[in-house]
């Protein structure tokens, strides 16, 4: 994929490679820790009183945050508001389990692509906002792994087993790209990656899209390392994972979500001296505690000076949170990382002496 190669421009986003150049930018944090906040009940999540569509539907749906933005849209539309007053530069669309193999669960598969044109359209109206001249923001189409996993077997004592296959998540992923597409976002994210052969997925069907439909549009990739042998979960150590996906030319690579700031920083100083993109960070408010109200026990203060200790050191181009992460938390970073400079990177002059 040459998505952004330098004989195939963007066709939306284009101001971003030049801003990560210029300064340190921000994204938004969990969506999941600020709807928890709103306490919703099985009702809320079906939209009942103010409509009946999902009245009937068999089965929970509680916990279905994708569907809010069908039945509570206000909400979605609210938190990605609180992040872009936050000082956010790019958003997430709610759209981290809006495939048809992840809504499988809740027996919405069918309801896949609204999801994904509806919640590109509520970001991408969060972000026209609160857009200047000075300062632009973009809305990310935010793909997620789904439950599944096309690497690892879902039952011990049978190793070759398998409980999805390569083609079903390509044609699920491409469905969510169309709809992510269709509803305006600027760019797409394959986050919180643990297994690589799900992301091959996620970006071969970006891959399909951009050729048959002509748009070039950016691609960040972030994965997250499960435990301390720094590995993801399918196997691969952080130098591995990015020698498998580098061919396809993202704007940004890095991590997320499982380990938390203070025992990501390995992982990032390695992908920052490997990488000849930009490198990404948005870690957990820590490790888990469910006894926490966001259910991690980092404030913000604690999470944004690890994270500016990322900046300081000059590993970083962008920056935000994970699970447990508010605004408060993206507030306290994108303040601390203001006077920080970009980490170098020189994917450019690297394409033309290849």
């Amino acid at each position: 994929m040459q998505s952004n190669g330098l004989s195939q421009p963007y066709t939306r986003g284009q101001a971003l490679p030049e801003l990560l150049k210029q300064r340190i930018l921000i994204l938004d944090g969990a969506m999941g820790t600020m709807i928890q906040q709103y306490k919703l009940s099985e009702a809320d999540y079906r939209g009942l009183p103010a409509s009946t569509r999902f009245e009937s539907h068999p089965g929970d749906i509680k916990g279905n945050n994708e569907l809010l933005v069908l039945t509570q849209p206000q909400i979605i539309s609210k938190i990605h508001e609180q992040y872009l007053d936050a000082g956010a530069d790019i958003i997430e669309t709610n759209t981290f389990g809006a495939t048809s193999v992840a809504q499988e669960d809740y027996k919405m598969a069918d309801l896949a692509r609204e999801m994904n044109v509806i919640s590109a359209q509520l970001a991408r109206a969060a972000c026209e906002k609160y857009s200047t001249p000075d300062k632009p923001r973009f809305a990310a189409g935010a793909i997620g792994p789904t439950p599944k996993t096309a690497s690892i077997s879902p039952d011990v004592n049978d190793p070759g087993a398998r409980n999805v296959t390569f083609d079903a998540l390509r044609a699920s992923y491409r469905e969510q790209i169309e709809g992510l597409f269709e509803g305006g976002v600027d760019l797409f994210l394959v986050e919180t990656i643990f297994d690589t052969l799900n992301a091959k997925a996620a970006l071969f069907a970006l891959d399909e899209f951009f050729e048959e439909t002509g748009e070039r549009l950016p691609v960040m990739i972030s994965g997250t390392v499960t435990d301390a042998s720094g590995r993801i979960l399918s196997g691969q150590t952080v130098e591995a994972f990015w020698n498998s996906l580098r061919h396809i030319k993202p704007l940004t690579f890095g991590l997320n979500c499982a380990l938390g700031a203070a025992l990501m920083r390995p992982y990032i100083a390695e992908l920052s001296r490997i990488c000849d993109v930009a490198v990404s960070c948005y870690p957990n408010a820590g490790l888990p505690n469910p006894m926490s109200d966001t259910g991690f026990d980092e404030t913000p203060d604690i999470t944004s000076n690890l994270v500016d200790g990322f900046a300081k050191d000059g590993l970083v181009n962008l920056v935000g949170g994970c699970c447990g992460t508010t605004p408060d938390h993206i507030r306290a970073i994108a303040n601390a990382v203001a006077k920080r400079k970009p980490r170098p990177f020189y994917r450019e002059s690297a394409e033309l002496s290849a």
